[in-house]
């Protein structure tokens, strides 16, 4: 059985709504980069997003502030 517990070494980065409709799209690795999964937040919504052996990059489409280890910024305009 899996221990649910066990830290991951993995990055991820938080993602905080400014507006309705903001878009996160999880996009895969490997040879050719494909969507594999997409999220729709409203406005104050906040997701969790991990970069994992599946995804090796995210896309933010809308006004958020994303949070990561290296600092906070945001997307969209103002």
């Amino acid at each position: 059985m899996e221990n649910i517990d066990k830290p991951t070494s993995e990055d991820y980065i938080v993602v905080k709504a400014l507006e309705n409709g903001v878009t996160i799209i999880g996009l895969t690795r490997g040879k050719d980069t494909k969507f594999h999964h997409t999220e729709k937040l409203d406005r104050g919504e906040v997701m969790l997003a991990q970069f994992t052996e599946h995804t090796s990059a995210i896309k933010i489409r809308g006004r958020a502030q994303i949070f990561t280890k290296h600092g906070m910024m945001e997307s969209g305009e103002e």
